[in-house]
């Protein structure tokens, strides 16, 4: 069972074990207009964040706005937020240049990567995780943040995308 950390404080993670080389798992989220948003399966860098209603998500958040700007890439950033929520943040933010999902359905996405975390404060919501996949939906670049409440290695995860 993979773990991470909350405030110094070991968390068990849930789900399947996806790691760099495997076929990215291919799931559907919910967009702020209550479509679908498809993950996996295709090159994306996929972003994964507790919940966008927090200091340290909206700063990533804005950083893979402004680093989507740059690249051709389709990020998407999935959360466990409503997607109303989701959509006033995007609003408030002016995030236009990568996608929003979220997972509030069925932990889909949090399943089938591994990274809804299994007990403690913040049991049901996702970690904070990044997974850069390559045209033909193959994982190449993995991070599971080491401790939830800082900011992942944007550099690792963008020159991945390389």
């Amino acid at each position: 069972m993979a773990t991470t950390m909350l405030k110094g404080n070991v968390v068990n993670l849930a789900g399947n074990d996806v790691n760099v080389g495997d076929k990215a798992p291919v799931v559907n989220v919910v967009a702020q207009d209550l479509s679908e948003v498809e993950v996996g399966g295709k090159a994306q860098v996929i972003v994964v964040v507790p919940s966008l209603d927090t200091p340290v998500c909206a700063a990533e958040t804005r950083k893979f706005n402004e680093e989507a700007a740059k690249s051709d890439a389709e990020v998407v950033v999935v959360s466990m937020d409503l997607p109303f929520a989701m959509g006033r943040f995007c609003t408030t933010e002016g995030i236009e240049n990568l996608k929003v999902g979220s997972d509030f359905r069925n932990k889909d996405l949090a399943k089938a990567y591994g990274v809804l975390i299994a007990e403690g404060p913040l049991a049901g919501v996702t970690c904070r995780a990044i997974f850069v996949t390559d045209e033909e939906g193959t994982v190449t670049y993995k991070e599971i943040c080491p401790e939830i409440t800082e900011e992942p290695n944007y550099e690792a995860a963008l020159s991945a995308l390389k």
